[in-house]
This record gives C-alpha cells, structure tokens and sequence, in this order.
C-alpha cells in the first residue's frame, strides 16, 4: 500500500484490487453455480506463502513478501473451495499480481536495456530533426548540454502502468481473448514509443528553449501528456483491430 501511495509510478496499483472485485461480482453466477470441493492441498500452498512471507521479511525482500499474498489467496481459495474454483479464480489471482512492484533485481535487468533502446530512437529523432546529437551509451551530447537517460527514464514504469490499463481496457471494451492479448501487447512498443518521444522532447527544448525548464515543467509534464497520448494510442490500435474484423468478415 505504501508503494502505491509514495512512489507515483506504481500508483496504478490502488486501482488493481478495485479491479480484482469487480471481476469477482461480474463471475457471481459462475462462481455461486460452481462446485466446491475443499482440498488438503491447499493447506501446503498456504504453508509455502507463509514460508514466502517469512523469507521476504528476513531477507529484507519486499517482492517476496508481496507476491506471497496472492499465493495465500489462491491457498485459501483450494483449501476451501477446491480446484474448480481456483480455476474461475485464476484470472483475478493474476490481475493482483499487476499490484506487486517490479523486484529491484528483475527491474535493473530491464531498465538498462530499455534506456539504450530509448537513447537511440530519441537520438534518431533528433537527427531527423536536424539537431546535432552523440549518443554514448545512455548519454545523449547536445550542442548546449549533456542530456542522461537515468533510470527513471528508462520508460519501465509507465510500460507497466500502461500495461495494466491495456489489460482494463481490453476486458470492458473487448470481448475475445485474442484481441484482450493483442492490446495488452500492443501496449509494450506503445510505452517504449512515447518515452523515446519524451526524451526527443526534452532534447528539442534544450536545443531551443531554456535546459532549466525543459529538465524542470517540461519533463515532468510531458511524463503525464505522453501517458494519455499512449492511452489515445492504444485506442486507435482496439479500433484498427475492430476495422480489420469487419473487413475480414465482409471478404469472407
């Protein structure tokens, strides 16, 4: 919880179990007409986020503790309700896994490629835009200054908010599997896009405006005005994919 509040990136995660509960009343009849049958099996899965949450607590491990809730749940959901019920279950257990931050490890693994990748596009767009810029690594050399991608900038966080809206998104507004998947994919090159963007942003108005500002408002503006561009983005993807249905059935 405290994540969700302090750390705006992952703040998406107050929406998750908002989500999660409504999926649990949208599969009300589901689940009020499917068979329970408790299982002992359940009492070892409980067993290992319990062993889970004591790891993750004297290892210093937030993730571990974290991910042990939902293991707890799904414990608890078998050992009472048994199999069947887990399984109508699965997809809400995997949507409260969307509110569990990044591991520290995993998220360096990621950050640091996504950086070169969105060093390079930025740096791409600049040269077509007649700004001279050197690449180095994640450090782009402008005219006027030095611009770092740090790994704030790496674009992860917002891959993994968009993500999660991609996936809100799909389920309210879709209602094929195949499409939900496509859109929660689509998502990925779509966050990566627009922090290239934001970064050619900022570079543009270093060049040409004042490097105070555009590191300072600029920045932390266009983080917000890129997030809703993406949502737009993603938007026009679901009608693309509509449009292509449509074609495809009047040719078949």
């Amino acid at each position: 919880m405290n994540a969700w509040l302090e750390i705006p990136d992952y703040s998406h995660g107050l929406l998750v179990p908002i989500f999660a509960c409504f999926l649990i009343w949208d599969k009300r009849k589901t689940l009020r007409n499917t068979e329970i049958t408790p299982e002992w099996s359940g009492i070892a899965v409980i067993a290992l986020a319990l062993a889970l949450l004591l790891l993750g607590q004297f290892g210093a491990e937030l993730f571990v503790s974290r991910i042990s809730v939902v293991i707890l749940l799904a414990g608890l959901i078998l050992g009472f309700g048994g199999w069947r019920l887990l399984q109508e279950l699965r997809f809400v257990l995997l949507v409260l896994v969307l509110a569990v931050p990044i591991p520290t490890i995993i998220f360096n693994q990621l950050a640091l490629p996504l950086e070169g990748l969105a060093s390079t596009l930025a740096t791409a767009l600049l040269h077509a835009m007649g700004v001279p810029a050197l690449r180095l690594g994640n450090i782009i050399e402008l005219p006027n200054m030095r611009l770092e991608v740090a790994e704030a900038c790496s674009g992860l966080r917002s891959l993994v908010s968009l993500f999660t809206l991609a996936i809100f998104y799909g389920y309210f507004l879709e209602k094929t599997y195949f499409r939900r998947t496509l859109l929660a994919l689509a998502s990925i090159p779509i966050a990566i896009a627009a922090n290239s963007v934001r970064i050619f942003g900022t570079g543009i108005c270093i060049q040409y405006w004042d490097a105070d500002r555009a590191l300072g408002f600029f920045h932390q503006f266009s983080g917000w005005l890129m997030f809703i561009v993406s949502l737009a983005c993603l938007s026009l993807v679901h009608y693309a994919m509509l449009l292509f249905s449509v074609q495809f059935r009047s040719n078949s």
